[in-house]
């Protein structure tokens, strides 16, 4: 067994005893090899849990918030799913191993053409991807079951959350840059949003057009 195996393995159990059940998601996490998503420099860390530096000042996220977030979407395999801010991608390559199809938007065209070589490598071939506004979403494909925002709106992105099905939810992180945020949980039932706050975070800027 190699060193990342055993780290992996570790972090797997980590993220067991920190309250993430769902076999589902610990096995979808299992197996996107994360090490793939993150700088040369930083691959022994690739599974410690905690977020990491990617290029154009970005971050991949912490497992376990990738986790956490993943099971507040309450997914099945029959679920639409956009995602906002693809990043290194490696959340999309979670979500792909769980729903029928991702979309997912990124601004920093650099990331994109990074995050849409690793989803060639890895044959994630339910995950499309564009480059532009993810905080207009993704009009054209709307309306879609789930949607997870993964940099911080300094207010409720309410035109993501129109983007919505009926029944579907949003996660998404809240606050200011460097200030207090929270991740929150938006539920449509018709024209009516239900929100809730689910866990004090740290993202990046969500950065819109």
């Amino acid at each position: 067994m190699s060193d990342l195996d055993a780290k992996k393995i570790q972090l797997i159990m980590d993220l067991r005893r920190e309250g993430i059940g769902d076999l589902s998601i610990l096995n979808a996490i299992e197996r996107v090899p994360r090490e793939l998503f993150v700088p040369e420099t930083f691959r022994e860390h690739a599974y410690d849990n905690r977020a990491l530096p990617i290029p154009s000042g970005q971050t991949i996220s912490q497992p376990y918030v990738v986790a956490y977030m993943t099971a507040a979407l309450e997914l099945t395999d029959r679920h639409k799913v956009l995602e906002v801010g693809t990043g290194s991608g490696y959340q999309a390559a979670v979500l792909a191993k769980l729903c029928r199809r991702v979309y997912t938007v990124e601004r920093h065209m650099d990331l994109l053409r990074e995050a849409r070589a690793r989803f060639e490598q890895l044959d994630l071939h339910t995950i499309v991807s564009r480059h532009g506004d993810g905080a207009a979403g993704w009009p054209e494909q709307a309306p879609f079951d789930r949607i997870i925002v993964t940099a911080a709106a300094p207010e409720t992105p309410n035109k993501l959350a129109e983007q919505l099905a009926d029944g579907g939810i949003m996660i998404a992180p809240v606050g200011p840059d460097g200030g207090h945020q929270w991740l929150v949980r938006i539920k449509r039932d018709g024209d009516r949003f239900e929100t809730s706050e689910l866990l004090s975070v740290r993202f990046v800027p969500l950065v819109s057009e």
